[in-house]
C-alpha cells in the first residue's frame, strides 16, 4: 500500500469519521462490510504516521470568541521561527509558510475586546525581523464548517446516513464546557471515555453525558487534521476575495459547493473573504481561479498566495 496515498476504504474511513468522529469502529465496519479490527488498524497507522488527527474544537459563536485571520511578514532568515512560535501557541490554527518565505499566515482565537488588543501589541512574536503584522476578524463561516468537500465523497446516501451523528434524545439540556474536557479533546478528539474522565475528574458517565449535550448544542465539534497529499492534492493556496457587498450571500453558497474549497469565511479588511483552496497541482488551481471561481457573479478581484508548508492544521504543530 502506497503509504503517500488512500484506497477506497481509507477514504471511506475518513468520510466516516468527518460524519461522526467518535463513532465506534465497530459501527464504522457494519456500515463499511468490513471487520473494527480492520477499520482500528487503519485508523492507528494514519495517526500513528502523523497523517490523520481527530481533534474536538470549541465553537467560538457558542461561546464568545473571536477567531482572526492574521498575517505577518518577516525577513526570510526568520519566517521558519516565528511560524514555529504561533504553532506552539494553543491559540493559534492553520499556521502556514506563504510564497517567497517571508509571509506566515494564522488563525488566532481571542476572548473579548481586551483579548483581542492583545494579540496585536503583546501575543504575537516581538522581534524587529517581524516587518509587518494585519489582522481581520472572521465574521461568518461560509464553506467547509462540515468538512472539506474534497473529502467527503466516499460514501453512499444510505452509508451517509447511517453514520451521521445524532443527539441522543436526553442531551438537550445545556452545558458549561470544562476546560480539561477542551484541552483533553483537542490532543485527541477520539480519547476513550476512560482517559477522559481521567483528565476532567469526573465519572464515564458523566463526561458522556456533558459530552453529548456540548455536541448537541454545538458547543464542541470534531475536524478531522488530515494531509490533502494523501488525496492527490499538492497545491494549497489562500485566496483574499473582494465581493460585492450584495453578492456575499451568493457567493459563500456556490463556494461551499466547490470542493476545491476546504474553508472560507466572510472577513473584515480590504478584502472581505478569505479561502483555503486545495488542489491536484498548480495547473489545476489555475483552472480553478479562471473557471469556476471566476465565473462567479460578484467577485471583484482575488489575490492568491501558494501555502509552502502548513506548519499547524487544526490541531497540534506538523510533525
Amino acid at each position: 500500500m502506497d503509504p503517500d496515498t488512500l484506497d477506497e476504504l481509507d477514504r471511506q474511513l475518513v468520510h466516516a469519521l468527518q460524519l461522526d468522529a467518535r463513532a465506534p469502529f465497530s459501527r464504522i465496519a457494519e456500515v463499511l462490510g468490513t471487520s473494527d479490527r480492520t477499520i482500528a488498524r487503519r485508523y492507528g497507522r494514519l495517526r500513528s504516521a502523523h497523517r490523520l488527527r481527530v481533534v474536538g474544537l470549541p465553537s467560538p459563536k457558542h461561546l464568545g470568541l473571536t477567531d482572526w485571520f492574521v498575517r505577518l511578514r518577516c525577513t526570510p532568515d526568520s519566517a521558519t521561527q516565528i511560524a514555529a512560535a504561533l504553532a506552539r501557541r494553543p491559540d493559534t490554527s492553520w499556521v502556514s509558510l506563504m510564497s517567497g518565505g517571508t509571509e506566515i499566515t494564522c488563525i488566532a482565537r481571542t476572548r473579548g475586546r481586551s483579548d483581542a488588543e492583545g494579540l496585536l501589541l503583546h501575543k504575537l512574536p516581538r522581534t524587529p525581523r517581524l516587518v509587518s503584522v494585519t489582522a481581520h476578524s472572521l465574521l461568518h463561516p461560509m464553506a467547509g464548517t462540515a468538512g472539506w468537500p474534497g473529502r467527503m465523497k466516499a460514501l453512499s446516501d444510505k452509508q451517509i446516513t447511517e453514520l451521521s451523528w445524532q443527539p441522543p434524545p436526553d442531551a438537550q439540556a445545556p452545558a458549561e464546557p470544562d476546560e480539561s474536557l477542551l484541552a483533553a479533546l483537542a490532543e485527541d478528539g477520539r480519547a476513550a471515555f476512560p482517559d477522559l474522565s481521567r483528565a476532567t475528574g469526573w465519572s464515564e458517565s458523566t463526561v458522556r453525558r456533558r459530552l453529548d449535550q456540548l455536541r448537541a448544542e454545538g458547543t464542541v465539534y470534531f475536524d478531522i487534521d488530515i494531509d490533502p497529499l494523501l488525496f492527490g492534492c499538492a497545491s494549497e493556496a489562500i485566496l483574499w476575495l473582494t465581493v460585492a457587498p450584495a453578492e456575499l450571500r451568493t457567493v459563500g453558497a456556490a463556494l461551499a459547493t466547490h470542493q476545491e474549497i476546504a474553508y472560507a469565511a466572510a472577513t473584515t479588511g480590504p478584502s472581505n473573504v478569505v479561502a483555503f483552496a486545495v488542489c491536484r497541482d498548480g495547473e489545476a488551481l489555475y483552472d480553478y481561479l479562471a473557471g469556476k471561481l471566476g465565473a462567479l457573479p460578484g467577485v471583484l478581484s482575488a489575490e492568491t498566495a501558494p501555502v509552502i508548508r502548513r506548519v499547524k492544521r487544526a490541531g497540534a504543530p506538523v510533525g
